[in-house]
């Protein structure tokens, strides 16, 4: 390869949630960090070379986003996800949580239902049900460790709590789904069906893999159009997380302004000038770099598989479609939800985000990033296998 993953990189003492914050997070100092899906790999150079230059200015006042940085959104996801978009309906944020946290309430009001189907990616309960709106669960089917949506539970909650709006996790997160076209299609005109508003969590969307392609939700119908709300981000996909910076994009131009509206009424208004360069040089010069990236964390992904199988049969996983988590299902172990955290940080010294807190049908599993240089791996797997 032409850039090196392998290499590790010593985080501590640079303010990393991943690597600095034990003690706060009441973790024991001696554990393996995997849980956060924050990546080890060094950012591409071509955006460090940018900053650099951009630093070397040395005045750093209010910015805002030229027409070049929406020729390269633009470019970016027609070359990469066939998706044709129009500069002025992006609205800049500081991340696609803060963009579904407007969303919802742009498209709702205090008291109204909004559905989500767990597990998944934990805030989207915590939004709903800290901004005073209703939370209704549709959970996902696992058959094997495929996970599928369950749409008559789906469409059956929706008309007995009126909801208002449903957060899609595509690629879903954590059980790793890229969910296909006609999933979409159906879940959409369910959605279009009872004029529920769907904001769409894309976050993962630049690591699907194989034959797997991810859909935007927008793009399937032209009707979906005015019901939806796509939120994106370079942050995940270069490892920038740290800069802030996502970009929402807004077909109708009434919900638009109000999602405007609602960042205003919060204080955001010119996003930073080191997010802004980042997303721009990511999404210009480092196409490259996520091809070979991709490849390499899909080999972390089949030796996890592999090894599991050879080693660890009592904890299975099925390789995902898309993201680079992994959902390790650990239920033949036999343990209860605070016994099987208590043997992963005491016993196998691992720190994993434990399934239940993406929802009661998670308990039993387990996600671990696979983004780290494969050493890395290595050691947690030996630590696992060693501590049962």
């Amino acid at each position: 390869m032409k850039f090196d993953f392998d290499k590790i990189y010593d985080r501590h003492g640079t303010n990393s949630l991943k690597h600095d914050f034990f003690a706060d997070n009441n973790k024991p100092s001696d554990v393996l960090p995997l849980w956060i899906a924050d990546m080890d790999f060094h950012t591409p150079q071509e955006i460090i070379n940018a900053l650099n230059e951009r630093t070397a200015h040395g005045i750093f006042g209010y910015s805002a986003p030229t027409s070049e940085y929406y020729r390269a959104l633009e470019k970016w996801f027609l070359n990469r996800h066939d998706w044709k978009t129009e500069g002025e309906r992006f609205i800049i944020t500081s991340g696609v949580i803060p963009s579904i946290c407007s969303m919802v309430h742009s498209v709702t009001e205090p008291g109204d239902s909004v559905i989500i189907c767990q597990p998944v990616y934990y805030p989207f309960a915590s939004i709903v049900k800290n901004n005073g709106r209703k939370l209704i669960v549709s959970q996902l089917k696992n058959n094997d460790g495929y996970y599928t949506f369950d749409y008559e539970d789906f469409e059956r909650k929706i008309i007995e709590n009126d909801v208002k709006a449903f957060i899609l996790c595509n690629p879903h997160n954590p059980v790793g789904r890229v969910w296909t076209r006609e999933e979409l299609e159906r879940i959409g005109d369910i959605c279009l069906a009872h004029n529920v508003f769907v904001i769409s969590d894309d976050i993962h969307a630049d690591f699907a893999f194989g034959e797997h392609k991810h859909i935007v939700f927008s793009t399937i119908k032209k009707d979906y159009e005015a019901i939806s709300a796509v939120c994106t981000a370079p942050t995940k996909t270069f490892n920038i997380a740290g800069l802030h910076i996502a970009n929402t994009y807004i077909y109708d131009d009434e919900v638009r302004q109000k999602f405007s509206r609602d960042l205003m009424l919060n204080g955001y208004d010119q996003p930073n000038i080191m997010g802004l360069t980042a997303c721009q040089t990511a999404y210009n010069c480092c196409s490259e770099w996520l091809d070979e990236l991709k490849a390499y964390i899909w080999d972390n992904i089949m030796y996890v598989h592999d090894y599991l199988c050879n080693n660890i049969p009592d904890i299975s996983m099925r390789a995902p479609e898309g993201t680079y988590l992994l959902w390790l299902d650990c239920r033949k172990l036999g343990l209860s939800a605070p016994e099987l955290e208590t043997f992963m940080l005491n016993k196998a010294k691992l720190w994993l985000d434990e399934g239940y807190i993406f929802g009661e049908s998670g308990s039993g599993f387990e996600r671990l990033n696979a983004a780290s240089p494969r050493s890395i791996l290595e050691e947690a797997m030996d630590r696992l296998h060693s501590a049962l």
